[in-house]
């Protein structure tokens, strides 16, 4: 396999991955994890919805959560484009691709483009949304993790080389990508828009499903602090992952999930990689994996991920065999 060339004079311009869409069971429990927990900014919300943003986020929400029976599961993810024109030819280069597309009515939010990639994500684009105080050194509106903004989000994918190809040739380039030593298949990927490692990542794993999406917090000591409230709220069970730190990317992050399951990151944020001479940075899988001061994530952290509503997941060809807490306990933890 061959890493696709980067479009530098894209069909469109994405500038940032914007916002997640999810169905959950109980608002209020949800309010309770994200709002007094975590520390999200309610921008708005009624009865069946709830609209969230990080405090130096001036956008209306990224992250949506609406009540709906059922099992709770992913409606999409949304990326911002530069401007109106952006979409029109959104819609032009993915009707040519034949993958759907279709205009709706969002509210909040300027004219929004619906769409599938290669994957199957349900993604929509948008070039505006209402304006809301950004609340960045507002600091009596501080608290939980004091999350700050959006940062990415990680899917899990049958085929990450397809999924790679698509999302270069709308311009996303490649920053950083873990191959199986001694070989260059794509294993992960991560593409970026803003400048920074990652707007979205691709994972290979039964899909497409939404892995998680990531939120930056601002200082160290917020990581210990959220876990620390987590445990007092009855939260603790939801830490999955962490406080640790990344291989790539040498981040520190905790992994969450809320009341029905979706899975968050809370993360400090990367370097840039917007300069055209960098290029991306390829990593052995053995090395990528490799434990800094912490253990291996749980099984469960493989393989679980919320489901796109309306998309069946389908299996990779090749199922992997990742490090995992239990296997690591298995083999006497050396």
């Amino acid at each position: 396999m061959s890493i696709p060339k980067p479009v530098y004079n894209p069909p469109f311009t994405v500038t940032r991955a914007s916002h997640s869409v999810l169905t959950v069971k109980d608002l209020a429990a949800s309010r309770r994890f994200y709002v007094d927990l975590i520390g999200f900014i309610v921008s708005d919300e009624d009865k069946d919805t709830l609209y969230l943003r990080g405090v130096a986020e001036a956008c209306h929400h990224s992250l949506v959560l609406k009540r709906a029976s059922g099992e709770p599961q992913a409606e999409r993810v949304g990326m911002r484009v530069f401007s109106e024109e952006d979409l029109d030819k959104a819609k032009v280069f993915i009707d040519r691709a034949g993958l759907p597309t279709k205009w709706v009515e969002v509210p909040h939010q300027g004219r929004t483009l619906h769409v599938s990639d290669q994957s199957g994500v349900p993604i929509e684009f948008c070039a505006t949304m209402e304006v809301k105080p950004r609340l960045v050194v507002a600091f009596e509106h501080h608290h939980g993790a004091v999350p700050q903004r959006i940062d990415h989000f990680q899917l899990l994918v049958p085929d990450v080389q397809k999924a790679c190809e698509f999302w270069m040739s709308i311009g996303f380039r490649l920053s950083e990508y873990i191959s199986p030593d001694g070989t260059d298949d794509l294993l992960f990927v991560f593409l970026q828009r803003k400048g920074n490692p990652h707007d979205i990542v691709f994972a290979p794993g039964e899909g497409p499903r939404l892995h998680h999406a990531a939120f930056s917090i601002p200082e160290s000591y917020h990581f210990f602090y959220v876990c620390d409230l987590a445990g007092e709220m009855g939260f603790a069970a939801n830490i999955e992952f962490g406080p640790g730190r990344h291989g790539p990317g040498h981040a520190l992050f905790v992994y969450m999930r809320d009341p029905d399951g979706h899975r968050i990151e809370l993360f400090n944020t990367h370097y840039q990689v917007m300069d055209i001479e960098n290029e991306p940075v390829r990593w052995d899988a053995s090395r990528a994996m490799q434990r800094r001061w912490q253990l291996p994530a749980r099984a469960q952290w493989f393989v679980e991920a919320s489901r796109f509503a309306g998309v069946a997941p389908r299996a990779p060809a090749r199922k992997g065999e990742p490090m995992s807490l239990e296997k690591f306990i298995a083999a006497g933890m050396r």
